[in-house]
């Protein structure tokens, strides 16, 4: 059961993660478009960059310094199991969507999450070359500030709940022939390419798009826990891909079933639909 809301639970820590995503994100800027030293990471093919370490660095440094008893979980910092004896958790990617910034194309994001017993209680999405901001906690609403905002403004998704005329947020890379029948089973007709899962998913909150479908295990909570806290308090909805709930700060970080992404009103259809080809696709809820 979702704790109670209470709209001034999250003040302090919303404040403190807005201030050290906007800090990450122009530190990361300072790097954007030069020579970077891209290294991958051992047993993933995922790059990552002197960035992605100085966001990392300004966030960790200052959730430490304000929270010291909250756990921490980062992409770009070595986990302990220190962590799984918190209730409340951090759960941050300081650079989302590391390929998009070597590629110069705009598509990333530094992530801040809160897991609150292991739901996803707090969310700060910031991209940088875009000057926009997203965030929400628990009872708090969703919101945006945009570069041309001079106060920030609610977010709420759509209300659509006709498949054919949802619009998908796709990946810019990873298409495979799987997500090909993903579409076409769904009858979707139009698609916005991104980057980044905190991009894609913010498409929702701002109503540029209705859904993003993740069909790989590739995603870990990092990935996840910011945006999923945006997007529910926009009103969407957001599962694996039996339509499960997120669990965070578990001791296995990958998000090994997939996600859904949704405004919320589609939600179950989509997920009915999706389960034959599930099936057809050999997959089974880890």
């Amino acid at each position: 059961m979702r704790e109670e809301r209470d709209t001034n639970t999250y003040a302090l820590e919303l404040r403190v993660a807005q201030e050290l995503a906007r800090a990450a994100g122009q530190a990361a800027l300072s790097y954007y478009g030069g020579k970077l030293h891209v290294e991958h990471k051992a047993g993933v093919d995922e790059p990552v960059t002197e960035a992605d370490y100085a966001a990392n660095d300004i966030i960790v440094r200052g959730l430490r310094e304000a929270f010291p008893d909250d756990g921490l979980l980062s992409e770009e910092s070595a986990d302990t199991e220190a962590r799984l004896t918190k209730r409340r958790v951090w759960i941050v990617d300081p650079l989302d969507g590391t390929s998009g910034f070597i590629a110069g194309n705009g598509d990333f994001a530094v992530q801040i999450g809160l897991a609150v017993a292991g739901e996803s209680a707090l969310g700060v999405v910031y991209q940088p070359t875009r000057n926009l901001l997203q965030w929400a906690a628990r009872g708090a609403g969703a919101w945006v500030l945009r570069n041309e905002d001079i106060e920030p403004q609610p977010l709420r998704v759509s209300d659509e709940t006709d498949l054919s005329h949802l619009r998908l947020a796709a990946s810019r890379s990873h298409r495979s022939p799987r997500m090909d029948s993903v579409v076409q089973t769904l009858g979707l007709a139009s698609e916005v390419r991104r980057g980044s899962v905190g991009v894609k998913v913010g498409l929702i909150a701002t109503r540029e798009c209705d859904l993003y479908v993740h069909l790989s295990s590739r995603t870990r909570q990092w990935d996840t826990c910011a945006p999923e806290a945006i997007l529910r308090e926009a009103g969407g909805n957001f599962t694996d891909l039996f339509g499960f709930p997120y669990s965070y700060n578990t001791p296995d970080t990958q998000n090994h079933n997939g996600l859904v992404a949704t405004n919320g009103a589609a939600h179950s259809a989509i997920v009915e639909r999706l389960a034959p080809l599930l099936n057809e696709f050999g997959r089974t809820r880890v």
